[in-house]
C-alpha cells in the first residue's frame, strides 16, 4: 500500500487497523505508516518485493516518528528515484495506491497541485504511483477529493467539472486514473470512454450540482 500526507491518509490509517500482515512501499514516511506498524498492522511478510520491509524515501511527522524511524530495520530508505520508478513499484503484487485531489473534469484529469494559477502544493509522486499500481499485478490506485468547496465568501462550487478551471496543473492525465473517490461513492475510470467517464464521475458529485453537470456533459457532446 501507499499514501500521502493529510486527513484521508490519517482516516486510512484508523480504518486500516482492523486489517493484518499488510506491506508498504510509499513516498512518504508518516505517521499513519509508523503506528499501523506498531500495531502489527504492516508486517510486510506477504510482500513481493523487499519482503519484510517498508520501503520509503522521505519522512515527514512528529519527534515521536523520527524516534520510532532510528536504527529500525524494518525501514528500507532509498532515493526518490528509486522509489518512486512506477517500473519498481509494479514489483509490488496487489499495491493499493491512495492520494488527494484538488478537482477533476469529466474527462477524467486529475489537478493536486494548483487552485487555477495558483501554486498549491508540489507535483510528488501521484502519478508515478498511480501507474505503478496500474501496472502491479492486482494493482489499483484511487485518487481521493471532497465533492465540492466553499470559497471565504461562502460560495460553494463543485469540484468536479466539465473543464478544470484555467491554470489548473494536470498532475495525473486522464489514461493513468483508475478510481476517482468522493464522500458519494467510487468513479472506476480504467480504460472507460468519455461518456462512461462523464456520467460515473457525475454519480459521485455532490447533489446539488449534478443537474448542472449534466447538462454542461449534453452541451459538451460527452453524453447524449
Amino acid at each position: 500500500m501507499q499514501f500521502g500526507i493529510g486527513g484521508v491518509s490519517a482516516a486510512i490509517g484508523e480504518a486500516l487497523m482492523v486489517r493484518r500482515d499488510l506491506g508498504c512501499h510509499s513516498e512518504m514516511f508518516t505517521e499513519p505508516l509508523a503506528k499501523l506498524m506498531q500495531a502489527g498492522v504492516i508486517n510486510n511478510s506477504r510482500k513481493s518485493f523487499f519482503p519484510g520491509k517498508t520501503v520509503f524515501t522521505n519522512a515527514l511527522g512528529s519527534r515521536a516518528l523520527y524516534d520510532y524511524m532510528d536504527h529500525n530495520p524494518a525501514l528500507e530508505a532509498r532515493p526518490c528515484g528509486w522509489v518512486n520508478d512506477p517500473r519498481r513499484i509494479a514489483l509490488n503484487d496487489n499495491l493499493v495506491s491512495v492520494n488527494g485531489a484538488l478537482c477533476v473534469d469529466l474527462a477524467g484529469q486529475v489537478c493536486a497541485e494548483s487552485i487555477g494559477f495558483r501554486q498549491f502544493s508540489g507535483t510528488g509522486g501521484q502519478v508515478d504511483f498511480v501507474r505503478g499500481a496500474r501496472w502491479s499485478r492486482g494493482g489499483k490506485s484511487f485518487l481521493t477529493l471532497a465533492s465540492q468547496h466553499v470559497d471565504k465568501k461562502g460560495n460553494r462550487s463543485s469540484n468536479i467539472a466539465l473543464t478544470l478551471p484555467a491554470g489548473s496543473i494536470v498532475t495525473t492525465p486522464r489514461a493513468d486514473v483508475h478510481c476517482i473517490v468522493t464522500e458519494y461513492g467510487v468513479a472506476d475510470l480504467l480504460d472507460e470512454p468519455v461518456d462512461v467517464r462523464a456520467r460515473r464521475l457525475i454519480a459521485i458529485a455532490h447533489p446539488d450540482f449534478r443537474d448542472q453537470l449534466t447538462f454542461d456533459a449534453k452541451k459538451a457532446g460527452y453524453i447524449v
